[in-house]
């Protein structure tokens, strides 16, 4: 017996315990899809890494501005994500484990955090260092939330203008007056034309 997701389920999780039931029965019928979407998207986001530090390189024993930039971005990235794949993009099973876990998690890169940090100790920058591993939590951090709260006033802000009615429906019409045959200016039937030149004063 199969069992089809919700409407309104959490998209496909590859970040699963496979020791776990209800978790492994989530990517039973599904396994290689998400696996091809992850390898793809952390093979892209790779690239977008590298061509960023490598534009933007980093002094030798300085702080890391490229790698620290890569890891605020990518977090409010995913902040952004999160919100459209649960309340937005609903039906899209395998954006989460291509653009979240792949794209997002190739671009990210909290293991090169580390390494930055070593090399500002070994180089006798310890304050940048502490300011680097500090700065870049905070920041990671704040940036995840300000990327699900500015997205979710987004996506409700632009509900509300969708589904705010224009004035000819308000009693139940569907369509403007001037598409049932009547005009879209009272003075086009006769009516209180406006003066123009050459009428009597």
């Amino acid at each position: 017996m199969s069992h089809s997701p919700p409407e309104h389920a959490v998209p496909i999780d590859s970040d699963v315990d496979l020791h776990v039931a209800e978790q492994r029965r989530e990517i039973r019928d599904a396994l290689w899809a998400v696996l091809g979407a992850v390898s793809a998207g952390g093979a892209l986001g790779a690239v977008a890494r590298y061509a960023l530090i490598r534009a933007v390189p980093d002094p030798p024993g300085g702080f890391a501005c490229s790698t620290f930039t890569v890891n605020v971005i990518g977090c409010f990235l995913i902040g952004v994500l999160m919100v459209l794949v649960t309340d937005v993009w609903t039906r899209y099973r395998l954006l989460r484990p291509f653009v979240g876990v792949g794209v997002l998690g190739g671009f990210t890169t909290f293991s090169a955090y580390v390494v930055d940090a070593q090399t500002m100790l070994a180089a006798g920058n310890a304050g940048a260092a502490l300011g680097y591993l500090a700065g870049t939590l905070a920041g990671a951090l704040a940036a995840v939330g300000a990327g699900t709260a500015l997205t979710a006033a987004a996506v409700a802000l632009l509900r509300r203008w969708r589904g705010s009615e224009p004035p000819w429906r308000v009693n139940g019409g569907t369509a403007p007056p001037w598409r049932n045959g009547e005009s879209r200016s009272p003075w086009r039937n006769g009516e209180n034309r406006p003066p123009v030149n050459g009428d009597d004063a």
